[in-house]
């Protein structure tokens, strides 16, 4: 069997063999649009400006355990969403900001010119349309756009508000997850998670991209779906909420068909009854038939995408290096503690939504499509795998040393690592 040693050196041997390989084939010209492969980053020096994320880390790692682990627990779940809000936005301002991403000229923001004041028009349109758009809008369905247009109208325009809502919607995972977990592993379970969900790695990457709103939608979906098996009164209500936000997933972003394996087997873990799950189905269908009725079909957007992924120079890296490399990549946004978790002896139910995840995620990086800058797409799938390091300790406040390791990942590839989300 699998030790946490065993496990932190493969984890180690994982990051620093993708690294090696990457740095070899970028040199030979292999891999010329990734300057830090596996990573799609540029290296850089860390500057001063790290030092308020850092204080606040130095303060985190002791704190947060413990209230956590004696607060309330819906006390906790605030508390661990206000520290990874806080531990994001700090990260993010010692580099080039929350809104920098956002106004880049390939990314949602620059599509919105295309909507105008006819949204349904540019939705019946999309997928003939999709050569003219910019290249986040070609390599997604046109759900993203439409979230960026109806906030923009809503009076909140620009790559500021835009980030904002990227980064709470992101950040606010933390306490979806923490919910979920609770209600399939049990309240210690979710307590000592909350800590290693706040601090994760990931948080370099939730401010700021688009994938961390995706990360924050699939999450309280999940959520939803398993307070179901608990609320009586709420059932249908409950499904139905977690439907529309389930639903919705395929239309924000293809790469997230697989990620329904987690709440299907958090329905089964948690044992949702068959009323919430019959509404859970039913606001599923009922997205896929607006966005028909639309104009948008499903299927289509996928063929017409993959022929414009298929153009693009990314689609000719390496199959076999990022087979490897996007696990490595996995591994730098989860950290050494999630590798220690997945190892660590204890119930199976505390392990088997981290596990679903990480299936979800062999499953789209198999299939090749997924051939680097998965540092924003694994997201969504990286927080439910970071979960697993609350296995790492025992008691309610686990192993400060593993949570340290997270935090100080989550430095370095802050100072190091100039990504363009």
């Amino acid at each position: 069997m699998i030790g946490r040693r065993e496990a932190l050196a493969g984890w180690a041997t994982l990051v620093a063999g993708a690294f090696a390989v990457g740095g070899v084939l970028h040199a030979r010209g292999v891999l010329r649009i990734d300057h830090l492969p596996p990573l799609h980053a540029l290296a850089r020096l860390p500057t001063l400006a790290l030092f308020a994320a850092a204080a606040f880390a130095a303060v985190a790692v002791p704190a947060l355990p413990r209230l956590t682990a004696h607060l309330p627990m819906r006390a906790a779940l605030t508390a661990a969403f206000a520290a990874s809000l806080a531990w994001t936005v700090l990260l993010a301002v010692s580099g080039e900001g929350l809104a920098w991403p956002f106004t880049h000229p390939q990314e949602y923001l620059a599509g919105l010119g295309a909507v105008g004041d006819d949204p349904l028009g540019w939705l019946a349109g999309f997928t003939r349309d999709l050569p003219a758009y910019p290249t986040h809008v070609r390599g997604h369905p046109p759900l993203p756009v439409l979230v960026l247009w109806a906030l923009a109208a809503a009076g909140l325009p620009g790559p500021f508000w835009a980030a904002v809502l990227v980064v709470v919607t992101g950040c606010s995972a933390t306490a979806a997850i923490g919910l979920a977990v609770w209600r399939v592993a049990g309240e210690e379970a979710a307590r000592r998670a909350l800590p290693y969900l706040a601090l994760c790695p990931a948080a370099v990457w939730i401010a700021t991209t688009m994938d961390a709103f995706f990360a924050g939608v699939g999450a309280w979906g999940t959520a939803l779906l398993v307070l179901g098996a608990r609320s009586r009164a709420g059932r249908v209500a409950l499904g139905l909420g977690a439907g529309l936000a389930l639903g919705a997933l395929p239309y924000l972003s293809y790469g997230l068909v697989p990620y329904l394996l987690v709440p299907l087997v958090a329905a089964v873990a948690a044992e949702v009854p068959r009323t919430t799950v019959a509404a859970c189905l039913a606001a599923m269908a009922g997205v896929s038939a607006l966005f028909a009725a639309g104009g948008f079909w499903w299927p289509a957007g996928v063929l017409a995408t993959h022929a414009e992924w298929a153009a693009d120079p990314g689609a000719a890296r390496p199959y076999l290096y990022f087979l490897v490399a996007n696990l490595a990549v996995l591994a730098l946004l989860t950290g050494p503690a999630a590798a220690a978790g997945l190892v660590a002896p204890g119930r199976a139910g505390e392990r088997i939504l981290p596990v679903a995840a990480l299936a979800a995620v062999l499953a789209l990086d198999v299939s090749g499509v997924t051939r680097g800058e998965v540092e924003r797409i694994w997201l969504p799938y990286a927080l439910w795998v970071a979960a697993a390091a609350g296995r790492t300790g025992a008691g309610r406040e686990g192993d400060r040393r593993l949570l340290a390791a997270q935090a100080v990942l989550g430095l370095l590839l802050q100072g190091f690592v100039r990504s363009p989300w």
